[in-house]
């Protein structure tokens, strides 16, 4: 399931970063924390998604939310 299909609220494992052959949506991914078996939760879901990665909270786009697999 990809990161956008979850439910406010609730905090996911993310299983894979998949960002195909596009090395610097990949690299500012890892910045934010976003790697294989970090937790994640979605705060809110209106036009982007608001979570919280290592205690800190960011807003990332459809784009991005769609290269993270939960």
């Amino acid at each position: 399931m990809k990161l956008n299909e979850g439910q406010i609220g609730k905090t996911y494992i993310i299983k894979k970063v998949d960002t195909g052959k596009d090395t610097e949506m990949r690299s500012f991914l890892f910045s934010l924390g976003c790697y294989d078996g970090e937790p994640v939760t979605i705060i809110d879901k209106k036009t982007n998604l608001i979570i919280t990665v290592k205690d800190a909270r960011y807003g990332i786009d459809k784009q991005l939310a769609e290269a993270i697999e939960i």
